[in-house]
């Protein structure tokens, strides 16, 4: 459904003020190097908004960052303000068609029905589509590490890179992290 919200709480009088409203599946934020926009990842419309926080022009304006080949689960910045966004599945299939039936997404939604853990245990885990992209400042392409097969990437949830440039990738399902060295 619609209903996720961007929320900022503000520490010094404990209120917090929604940013914005009617979000599909938001599902991680990420703040930009110098503080003047962040970005949400929204799974179910698959893509990434931005939010503007400064300058004063822009402040509260949303556009869309990026539209992406599958659905994010997170979203990280790197020490060089790029972005690594984690998806473990593709559009289409069984989510689409739950999706186009809007009362049973609802009920889905109603008793918490995990769609991830269904697809790991009665799909086919070889045919698993996972893939990482790593994002500019502005939203361009600049590197994807997809799954294939013998791969591991399957199912993950969160990418996250060190100073070095290796990957620490996370699983939604899986009981494991995996490291994957910076090539040179």
């Amino acid at each position: 459904d619609n209903s996720g919200r961007l929320l900022k709480y503000d520490p010094r009088n404990n209120e917090v003020t929604v940013l914005l409203h009617n979000l599909m599946f938001p599902n991680g934020v990420a703040l930009s190097k110098n503080g003047d926009f962040l970005l949400v990842a929204e799974t179910t419309n698959s893509r990434i908004l931005r939010y503007w926080l400064e300058p004063s022009s822009k402040l509260g304006k949303v556009e869309v960052f990026a539209n992406l080949p599958g659905r994010p689960d997170n979203i990280k910045r790197n020490q060089n303000g790029e972005f690594w966004v984690a998806a473990n599945s593709e559009k289409g299939g069984l989510f689409n068609w739950i999706l186009s039936r809007p009362r049973l997404g609802k009920f889905l939604a109603r008793i918490h029905f995990d769609f991830t853990r269904l697809d790991s245990r009665f799909g086919n885990p070889d045919d698993a589509y996972a893939f990482a992209i790593r994002l500019s400042e502005n939203g361009d392409t600049l590197e994807t590490i997809e799954s294939s097969e013998g791969e591991t990437l399957k199912y993950i949830s969160d990418v996250d890179e060190e100073s070095g440039g290796s990957l620490w990738v996370g699983s939604v399902v899986r009981p494991f992290a995996i490291k994957l060295n910076a090539s040179n």
